[in-house]
């Protein structure tokens, strides 16, 4: 996927040679002015090499696993423009450093001019490897460019399209079995427990039947949860999910265990629940979690699994085993996916037996039928298309992969960032690629609505699988199959993409992006230096002091995300991370934001959601770049609300960019201020007076790019005058 790694570097350097015009509009220093002309110079001639290089690469990616010379020569041209990156971010990262007083600062232009010239000579020398790459392609005379792949994309449908067209995985040849599930766990309301559990292979397609009874399922009981567990479960986090899933009111990530059980059982005395286990690994869990059941309610449990021994925990005969799909079926789920556009949904005559071999080499496993019939719905019908594409399918979902559009590659290989069976959260993961650079806007429409469309698109390619919509059908949740998480992490390490420290994987220290997902970091020493760009932790009790050598060394890392780890102060570090564009540090700890933020004038997103924080520090009106800002604290179950708003210092009006702020704390100042924020997608406010209504309905008619409004009132009490309130044409979402 080198073609999409350059692609964000060429949008990448095109934001540098921005700076160019308004760099020399400024005062410089005789010796600075001349060494950054001539590194501009250098930056321009360098990105007209990488442009022509990528339509290059456009052809050269869908051949590089089955022909040798052209394998390496897209390794090196991948190793190169990681090099490039490098010398870019450091640029950015020395240029943006205005910190300190007259002297201080007069000391880094003179030391800067220097950086300047090495620099520019770095980049020199990197085009003369580039120039010599341009040589060989032409002596081996390579000719793979278009030759119909990576790259036909979407098909030419517009993101607007792809949002709209997302849809539920087709069900095929489950009728039987879901009322089998159905009848096993509602025909005797009597019977106050009952398990039932789906049994078989990865990819066969237990979650899907399970989920689809579930939804029936859930509208029939006062509670309903559904928990992943994966094979690298915590017992503690496995509580957690069940907490939250049951939307039980409490402050889940702060509890300790024994308590959060007996909030559990509490909460589900005198209820009618289901809960849904999905891929349960070993017998131990369930004899782990079902004491916090309360014996005297009404329930349902559902599980899934691969393993024999755990299936077996069923009451009585409650034992679904899943085949893969028998040929009708398989032939009849292959042709809706395939042929989705036509209304018959037929194969042609003249494709059928090309369409039964495809067929017979997916052995019955729908994730596989699924994948490849979506990727031939891109191709055009015809016998040779379709051939070209079987002579490769041993490899099918690694096919799909490679005939992904450049702009998908990206947004796709992101996704192996997170754990075996996470729930992905749309608007987590949406925030990570407009962050990084994977997201450009296309005409009207906006960066959010871009990447909602390419979510969207690898739903429809099978890539990812809806887990969750929200109220107007929007997609909420998704997850990658093992199956393809697999692929996906192998894609990732072999293009020094990411690299993903769970205690198991053989590690790279050349990968840009790491991902920790174990306490077991004995290798995390080999990591850091400028090459890392991105820094993800997933597991909640490594103390956050294990990765200051980290954030020592990497000073260009541009992503930290944070989120549910029990950190309760950030280190001093994190304020030297001058190229900063993302802080994650949802469902933490966090008390307080020192002034020392204000300096990491790069930052994109701050998402602070359920933390307890109570106010945000005055310098937070300095990052200018700032588009999504999440303060949500967490207030305590008896409260009126348990989620309240954060005092904003004066001059959060400046933050003209800002895309979401939530959530406020309402002052007269401070509501009048937001309304200057017009480019607001999501606000939310609480604490708001009776007498505070008008200020507040006049800011929010000013917002007329608003979806999302969210208004607590101070307390029960407090009535809000909202008659005169004109909601923006644009709102899908409200809340009271």
């Amino acid at each position: 996927m080198a073609e999409a790694v350059v692609g964000v570097l060429i949008s990448k350097i095109g934001t540098v040679l921005a700076m160019n015009s308004a760099t020399f509009g400024a005062s410089l220093l005789c010796k600075e002015a001349s060494a950054l002309k001539r590194l501009f110079g250098e930056i321009c001639d360098i990105k007209e090499e990488l442009e022509i290089m990528q339509a290059f690469l456009r052809g050269a990616e869908r051949f590089k696993d089955t022909e040798e010379t052209t394998k390496i020569f897209v390794k090196k041209i991948r190793g190169i423009a990681f090099e490039i990156e490098d010398v870019v971010d450091e640029f950015t990262y020395k240029f943006e450093d205005k910190h300190g007083g007259f002297t201080a600062k007069m000391k880094k232009r003179m030391e800067h001019a220097k950086t300047w010239q090495r620099l520019a000579l770095k980049l020199q020398e990197i085009k003369r490897r580039l120039k010599h790459v341009d040589k060989r392609i032409v002596r081996y005379n390579f000719t793979v460019m278009d030759k119909g792949a990576g790259g036909s994309g979407n098909n030419g449908k517009s993101a607007n399209e792809s949002l709209i067209s997302g849809r539920e995985d087709n069900l095929v040849g489950i009728d039987e079995n879901k009322k089998l599930l159905l009848q096993w766990l509602t025909d005797d309301p009597k019977q106050q427990s009952i398990v039932a559990s789906v049994l078989g292979m990865g990819g066969v397609g237990k979650t899907t039947l399970v989920a689809h009874v579930y939804n029936i399922l859930k509208t029939h009981f006062d509670a309903a949860a559904w928990v992943t567990v994966s094979s690298s479960y915590q017992i503690e986090d496995l509580f957690r999910k069940i907490a939250r899933e049951f939307c039980i009111p409490v402050d889940v990530a702060n509890m300790e265990m024994i308590n959060l059980v007996k909030n559990i059982h509490d909460y589900l005395r005198s209820k009618k629940f289901v809960l849904v286990l999905d891929d349960v690994w070993g017998v131990e869990v369930w004899f782990k979690v079902r004491d916090a059941f309360p014996t005297d309610s009404t329930s349902r449990f559902l599980i899934t699994s691969r393993i024999l021994e755990v299936a077996s925990l069923a009451t009585g005969n409650c034992v679904l085993q899943l085949e893969p799909l028998e040929l009708e079926h398989s032939w009849e789920l292959f042709c809706r996916e395939a042929f989705w556009k036509s209304e018959d949904k037929r194969c042609p005559l003249e494709l059928q037996h090309l369409a039964h071999m495809f067929v017979e080499k997916c052995k019955g496993l729908p994730i596989a039928i699924a994948c490849l019939g979506r990727l031939l719905s891109c191709k055009q019908p015809t016998y040779a298309g379709w051939e070209n594409v079987y002579k490769d399918v041993n490899i099918i979902l690694k096919v799909s992969l490679e005939d992904l559009p450049y702009e998908l590659k990206n947004c796709f290989m992101h996704c192996a960032i997170f754990p075996e069976d996470f729930l992905i959260k749309r608007r987590r993961v949406i925030r990570h690629w407009i962050t990084a650079g994977f997201i450009i806007e296309k005409g009207k429409t906006t960066l959010e609505d871009v990447a909602e469309g390419y979510l969207n698109e690898l739903v429809n390619r099978s890539l990812l699988q809806v887990v969750g919509r929200n109220e107007i059908g929007r997609l909420k949740y998704c997850r990658m199959h093992d199956i393809i998480r697999i692929l996906a992490l192998n894609k990732a390490n072999e293009e020094w993409y990411c690299d993903v420290l769970d205690g198991s994987r053989t590690s790279s220290e050349n990968s840009h992006h790491l991902s920790i997902q174990s306490k077991n970091i004995q290798q995390l020493s080999r990591y850091g230096g400028t090459h890392l760009r991105a820094l993800y932790v997933f597991e909640n009790e490594i103390s956050i002091d294990v990765f200051k050598p980290i954030l020592t060394s990497s000073n260009l890392l541009s992503f930290l995300d944070l989120q549910e780890t029990c950190i309760h102060a950030l280190p001093n570090e994190v304020f030297d991370l001058f190229n900063l564009c993302f802080l994650g540090l949802r469902n933490t700890a966090i008390e307080c934001l020192p002034e020392a933020i204000g300096r990491l004038q790069n930052l994109e997103v701050l998402d602070a959601c359920e933390t307890k924080l109570v106010s945000l520090p005055d310098s937070i009106a300095k990052l200018r770049k700032l588009r999504y800002l999440y303060a949500l604290t967490l207030t305590g179950r008896e409260n009126y609300n348990p989620f309240g708003g954060v005092r904003v210092p004066t001059g959060i009006k400046n933050l003209t960019g800002l895309r979401a702020l939530q959530c406020v704390k309402a002052s007269r100042k401070i509501l009048r201020e937001v309304g200057v924020l017009k480019e607001l997608r999501t606000f939310g406010v609480s604490h708001v007076r009776c007498e505070q209504s008008s200020d507040l309905c006049s800011t929010i008619m000013k917002m007329n790019h608003l979806i999302h409004l969210e208004i607590t009132a101070l307390g029960e009490e407090e009535v809000l005058q909202l008659e005169g309130l004109d909601l923006p044409i644009t709102l899908s979402v409200l809340g009271l």
